[in-house]
């Protein structure tokens, strides 16, 4: 009989304490969730996958929409994201004290709606969406990186020189660059390894989301600032779609799409742990979205561009000081990277139930190859595809649309009604069906505005774009 691996009987042990009944898990739960944080280290996950450089185009959003609509957005997006996050917490712990604690999504899916909603529904569209954000965030990387040269490594400042001595590098070289780093980091083996880099990366994300809110009020008040535009701008119907382009990009800032594999992360028992990482990283959510969106708006306007950074430059000058650019575009940079790693984990995850084996050490031979293989795979297909496509605001739309708004705004409400089976003549259920139905309508319009501004697009740029 062989012995048993000690991450086997780790596992086994925290499922007791649950009350659970120790069962074999597959080696994507045993190695690359494993349940050993606080609810400390909850909070910095939560905030480096909700306070990601996403909230940077918050002020195009509020081009699309205007002042009252779009500041209304944020705050009903606000208070219904922390409500439906709440509910998957409570969901999560009933059934962790049932015995059958949850640890991805689609095995919510595939406990509570049955089995073919987790196989066929949740979770194709929670893979897609962690792997559509991994490839925006690639994307965003590539971008800080052009604009932040001068902070690169002196190796990498080499190589950029001598590659292209008169500086006319492209961006998908630069998002090549950011991919060759993740390559190196996606190696980091579990959720919970990247604990302290989220850390790092909710500091980080306070440092940007300042810079960038100073940045704008400095343009805005300069000699330099744009002419303050505040009207929507098209014709009726690009304003209607507009408006639900402007609601799936608000959407995906909010979104998660992780919360049950950020909780499978809190060692037991989970009770209570998750809603106080909440309040961490709503916290940084309050005190970052609305300054960022509502600075940029108010010096930008309609002129609002997918993201902020863009709006200061014009004619590849800076409208800042070159030092608060730079420092800027670093700071998002290096956050840019945790936000990745954090949305890797559900595919790497899916990579190691499929071709790791749980029987032996993770780190053995048997196991540590698939890893490096698949992983790397996963991530030079993502850099292709952000270089290829890179129309940062409108991947954020598709990503809300067809990922975060269901994830995130309906199927909590759905998963709370089913499970608790609260009263028909009480405020909960009613308020949860509401709630649900109003976002499946949302994401329904704004999957179709958002492809259509795709077309749109396609219109305009190409394949490998500088942008």
């Amino acid at each position: 009989m062989g012995s048993i691996p000690p991450d086997n009987v780790n596992a086994a042990a925290r499922q007791m304490e649950d009350g659970n009944t120790p069962k074999e898990l597959d080696a994507g739960a045993l190695f690359v969730l494993k349940s050993r944080g606080s609810w400390l280290h909850c909070g910095y996950h939560l905030t480096t996958s909700i306070v990601a450089p996403a909230l940077l185009s918050l002020p195009f959003a509020l081009s699309l929409t205007g002042w009252f609509a779009g500041v209304l957005c944020l705050i009903v997006a606000a208070l219904v994201t922390f409500y439906s996050y709440n509910l998957l917490s409570l969901v999560l712990e009933h059934h962790a004290q049932l015995g059958q604690r949850q640890l991805r999504f689609r095995d919510m899916a595939r406990d509570i709606l049955g089995q073919g909603w987790g196989r066929f529904f949740v979770g194709p569209i929670q893979f897609g969406l962690c792997y559509g954000a991994v490839i925006a965030c690639i994307l965003l990387g590539g971008q800080s990186l052009k604009v932040g040269l001068s902070f690169l490594p002196i190796g990498l400042l080499a190589i950029y020189l001598l590659s292209s001595p008169k500086g006319t590098m492209q961006l998908y070289q630069f998002v090549s660059i950011f991919g060759v780093l993740l390559l190196v980091l996606a190696q980091i083996p579990s959720f919970h390894s990247l604990r302290h880099i989220n850390l790092v990366s909710l500091v980080l994300c306070l440092a940007y989301s300042a810079c960038a809110t100073s940045g704008s009020i400095y343009i805005g008040y300069s000699k330099n600032a744009p002419t303050k535009d505040y009207s929507i701008n098209g014709s009726a119907q690009n304003r209607v779609f507009g408006s639900f382009n402007a609601i799936s990009i608000i959407a995906t800032t909010f979104g998660n799409g992780i919360i049950p594999e950020i909780q499978a992360t809190i060692a037991p028992p989970v009770k209570g742990k998750m809603f106080k990482g909440l309040c961490v990283c709503y916290a940084v959510v309050v005190s970052t979205f609305f300054s960022v969106a509502i600075s940029g708006y108010w010096a930008f306007g309609n002129q609002a561009r997918g993201t902020v950074l863009a709006n200061f430059m014009v004619d590849e000058k800076s409208l800042l000081p070159t030092w608060v650019l730079l420092m800027t575009n670093v700071f998002t940079l290096l956050q840019v990277v945790a936000v990745t790693l954090a949305y890797l984990q559900p595919t790497n995850e899916v990579l190691e139930r499929k071709f790791a084996d749980a029987k032996i050490d993770q780190f053995a031979f048997r196991n540590v190859v698939p890893r490096l293989v698949f992983r790397s795979l996963s991530v030079v297909i993502a850099t292709t595809v952000a270089a290829m496509f890179p129309f940062f605001g409108d991947i954020n739309a598709v990503i809300g649309a067809f990922g975060c708004i269901p994830l995130d705004f309906v199927l909590p409400m759905v998963f709370y009604n089913v499970t608790f089976k609260p009263s028909k003549h009480g405020l909960m259920f009613w308020a949860n069906t509401l709630i649900a139905t109003i976002f499946s309508a949302f994401g329904v319009l704004g999957a179709i505005s958002s492809i259509r501004q795709i077309g749109l697009d396609a219109k305009t740029y190409h394949l490998f774009a500088n942008l």
